[in-house]
């Protein structure tokens, strides 16, 4: 079939993805870039224990590669990684897979319409189409404490995990208590000799309906696959008819809301101090945060020699983290459970669309793309998991398959001899943009009185999409040709 020659950089679920995707419609001219030595993303690089998605199995993967023996209703890390590995190699994308290379920068040549693009090593080449699959969960993110690069201990963020270092008898900080900390807090707590979780912000955390799949179920699924689609469906409409609403629509926060703070309460009351209960109350709206699952989070904190401490961290020594209060926590051990730079889309890569402007010059005041794929100015150029595009409840999985469905129309356009290259139009991506932030206004995210990753600078949500996957499958489904400008060679 021939078409475009396509550049993608990342091998997560996005990349991996578009590249099947792309093979399966018969284009062939196509490099996926990984600066790591094998496919998988944030589930390759996050190793640390009890890393696992908090999203069911069924509903986080693709929809055209159904895994009928998962092993847990929430699969653990390793498996998610096999589950990725078996993809690339069972669509045959290995072979365009270019491991250990990092594109650092990549400039829009207008007059040949095509990306140049360079790599850590300096070499140099070049790519009709551009896609951008680094997400948004790809860059850890380490605050600035004063004193903490003169810390004489261990110090690793969770997405570094250090399995070298043995915690046995440590006494260990943990800074921060998010998404990764509730799962690989309960796994090291036995371990230390005293653990400290540091908690800028009390997170609402909801019982974890776990379990493991007899191996009955698996063979059901494997010679009825309707059944593991009706549970992937059950769980898509769970999220869609029930949690989307109460994150977006002010009505449906007052409806759901007293319901499933109901469950997170009770879940909080598994932790037997009185004091400690009270400081993990959170005193902002339910999914103003990411709402985080655990059924074991709250009962490690029961342990004697496991401490919350609330007071803000104002440095750290050669052997203590020191508190607001004035206190000195004597540790060997710190664990930067901080998340990641969730607002850098396509860093550390340095993109230059028309006329010598980068993307950061065109997100001075915030990122912004629109459907969070396209920018005006950058012909040919696409981002998955872009602004915008991430959900508050549900699968990303499947807000990815609507992207690259649109991403494969749009390369489909660019098979034309005659196009050198397409760009959304400004207006088109300014009124999306602006109608767009008018509605997470109201949204739990903007208005729910929490300080949280979604928001840029406390102010502009770059993050989140306001309204159901639904709606976003259904703006993606069809390109509209006039959303775009079209240059004829």
């Amino acid at each position: 079939m021939g078409g475009p020659s396509v550049a993608i950089v990342g091998s997560g679920f996005s990349g991996l993805g578009l590249a099947i995707a792309l093979r399966r419609a018969g284009f062939t001219d196509l490099t996926v870039f990984e600066r790591a030595d094998g496919v998988g993303g944030v589930w390759r690089e996050n190793t640390y224990p009890g890393a696992a998605c908090d999203a069911p199995s069924h509903l986080y993967s693709y929809s055209f590669e159904p895994k009928h023996d998962w092993s847990r209703r929430f699969a653990p890390q390793p498996e998610i990684l096999g589950y990725l590995r078996e993809c690339a190699r069972k669509y045959g994308v290995t072979e365009h897979m270019r491991f250990g290379t990092e594109i650092t920068a990549a400039e829009f040549d207008a007059a040949a319409g095509r990306w140049n693009l360079r790599t850590a090593g300096g070499e140099t080449c070049a790519a009709d189409v551009l896609v951008s699959a680094c997400g948004q969960l790809s860059r850890p993110s380490v605050p600035a404490i004063p004193g903490l690069e003169a810390f004489g201990g261990t110090l690793f963020h969770s997405a570094r995990w250090d399995h070298g270092h043995d915690l046995a008898g440590r006494r260990v900080a943990v800074v921060g208590n998010g998404a990764s900390a509730v799962q690989f807090v309960p796994r090291i707590a036995p371990e230390a000799a005293k653990l400290t979780v540091f908690q800028r912000e009390p997170q609402w955390v909801g019982w974890k309906w776990d379990r493991r799949y007899p191996r009955l179920r698996s063979r059901l699924n494997r010679r009825f696959p309707v059944l593991q689609r009706l549970s992937r469906l059950g769980v898509f409409l769970w999220f869609e008819a029930l949690l989307n609403p109460m994150l977006i629509s002010p009505r449906g926060r007052k409806v759901l809301s007293a319901h499933v703070r109901a469950l997170c309460r009770t879940t909080r009351w598994s932790v037997r101090d009185k004091q400690t209960r009270r400081i993990l109350t959170p005193g902002y709206e339910l999914g103003c945060k990411r709402v985080l699952v655990s059924s074991d989070y709250y009962r490690s904190l029961n342990l004697p020699h496991v401490d919350v401490v609330t007071s803000p961290i104002t440095r750290v020594t050669s052997d203590a983290v020191v508190t607001a209060d004035g206190t000195a926590h004597e540790v060997d051990t710190i664990i930067m459970g901080t998340g990641f730079r969730s607002h850098d889309f396509v860093a550390p890569l340095r993109v230059t669309g028309l006329d010598g402007r980068t993307l950061d010059d065109a997100w001075r005041d915030g990122p912004r793309a629109y459907l969070g794929l396209t920018v005006a100015g950058f012909p040919n150029f696409f981002m998955m998991y872009g602004p915008n595009t991430n959900v508050g409840s549900g699968s990303v999985v499947h807000m990815l398959e609507s992207q690259i469905a649109y991403i494969v129309q749009a390369i489909r356009a660019l098979r034309d001899p005659e196009v050198l290259y397409m760009d959304v139009r400004e207006g088109v991506l300014s009124a999306f943009d602006d109608r767009l932030q008018q509605r997470l206004g109201g949204t739990v995210w903007n208005a729910g009185g929490c300080t949280s990753w979604y928001l840029r600078d406390g102010r502009r949500n770059a993050s989140n999409w306001p309204g159901s996957m639904l709606a976003y499958r259904r703006r993606t489904r069809s390109l509209d040709p006039a959303d775009y400008r079209f240059v004829k060679r």
